[in-house]
């Protein structure tokens, strides 16, 4: 099953659900179609599932509930597993981008949880703003920004190698990517990063 997940990643990634077809996901699984039908019900229902494992790989890794760590370390946490996805998972960052940028259609149903998780970093952020640990800002715009910055890697990807002189196959260099991007929020934020 993990082959043909795979194969519907890199499909669906490439050529978005509408061009994406079952016969392109069988073959890149290495199965015949009618094979690939007898595992999976339809293409719309394995692009469902990809999408669900998207929003629960990103709800794993919103980590605000420890508030007390205070906000350099939460979100400096947070920008890393960010980007850590967007290193290690980038064709499923851009299905979601690119669900996304078509309505949302598959995916609304699925965003009560990211929502509601959104909600609490939000209070959690109002909370270390009140008690004067960050700057005065609007945390959901903070939150988008955050988004924004770490999936680009993903999304953008071709655009960051071409601007960073980085060829395919080599890799890019995370940790002063993270680092960047980590003391950019932070100087956002009133934020002095530790030593």
């Amino acid at each position: 099953m993990d082959a043909i997940q795979n194969a519907a990643i890199a499909e669906f990634a490439l050529h978005g659900l509408k061009g994406a077809s079952t016969q392109g996901i069988a073959e890149r699984a290495g199965l015949s179609k009618a094979q690939l039908h007898y595992y999976i019900e339809s293409k719309e229902d394995l692009y469902e599932k990809i999408l669900q494992h998207v929003v629960e790989e990103w709800i794993r890794v919103f980590s605000f509930g420890d508030a007390e760590r205070g906000p350099q370390q939460v979100l400096s946490d947070y920008i890393r597993k960010k980007l850590d996805f967007s290193f290690d998972q980038p064709l499923l960052s851009r299905i979601f981008a690119n669900e996304m940028m078509r309505g949302a259609p598959v995916l609304m149903p699925m965003m009560g949880r990211p929502r509601m998780r959104t909600a609490q970093a939000v209070a959690c952020i109002n909370s270390w703003i009140e008690a004067g640990l960050m700057r005065s800002l609007d945390p959901m715009l903070l939150m988008m920004n955050i988004w924004s910055l770490t999936q680009h890697f993903a999304d953008f990807e071709y655009q960051a190698r071409y601007m960073l002189r980085v060829k395919e196959g080599q890799p890019l260099d995370r940790e002063h990517i993270v680092k960047e991007v980590t003391a950019f929020v932070m100087h956002g934020c009133g934020i002095t990063p530790s030593a």
